[in-house]
């Protein structure tokens, strides 16, 4: 129960940001649940997908329908005041992307994979769902920028999975895990926001430069 409520909420705050995207692209009320639907359930999906957990929760609960499309109602409905909500938009950006990359590690390794694969779906489950939502949208993903995204969320991912793997060992109890694992995911996101961290890009040889 409380991997489906992460979840739920994971999917919500993240259709937000894809109804958001789809209003300012100044597309109509289907193409803003498109976005919302494939930014809330997109990494889920392959999640489910990639680890046999068929058919994926997307399509077997009716409640990781509802809630996107909520959120994509939502945005229509009331997108110039969520519109003035950037920060805010960014900070539950940044609490998705934590809840679903501790969600998708614990997740695959219920189905059974080691702690590195079950940390690196937890990563897909975070990122997916933005990935999908910028192609969609014609936008270069955030994964791809130089912006710190998807290390904080592989890091976090990680936690959960080491901390769950250790549970006998250390004693601390399922809560805790993931409130630490999302916690320094979150924080660090948030951080990278705030200071502008940027990851590390390969320089250009020969003294030239380029525009982007």
């Amino acid at each position: 129960m409380l991997l489906v409520i992460l979840d739920l909420g994971g999917i919500f705050v993240f259709a937000l940001t894809g109804a958001l995207v789809g209003v300012r692209k100044d597309l109509d009320v289907f193409g803003v649940l498109v976005l919302a639907g494939a930014t809330g359930l997109g990494g889920g999906f392959v999640r489910d997908v990639l680890i046999d957990a068929t058919p994926p929760a997307a399509l077997a609960d009716w409640r990781y329908l509802m809630v996107p499309a909520a959120a994509g109602l939502a945005t229509a409905l009331w997108h110039p005041t969520i519109g003035r909500m950037e920060r805010v938009i960014g900070v539950l950006d940044a609490a998705g992307l934590s809840l679903f990359c501790v969600t998708g590690a614990l997740k695959a390794l219920e189905y059974g994979l080691g702690p590195l694969p079950a940390a690196l779906l937890g990563l897909t489950t975070a990122i997916g769902g933005g990935m999908i939502r910028d192609l969609l949208a014609g936008r270069v993903p955030v994964v791809f920028r130089a912006e710190l995204y998807a290390t904080p969320a592989f890091v976090g991912a990680l936690i959960a999975v080491i901390g769950t793997e250790l549970d006998g060992t250390l004693g601390a109890p399922e809560p805790v895990v993931v409130s630490v694992a999302a916690g320094t995911c979150f924080v660090w996101r948030l951080l990278a926001m705030r200071r502008g961290w940027q990851a590390p890009r390969p320089g250009l040889r020969g003294g030239g430069s380029a525009s982007t």
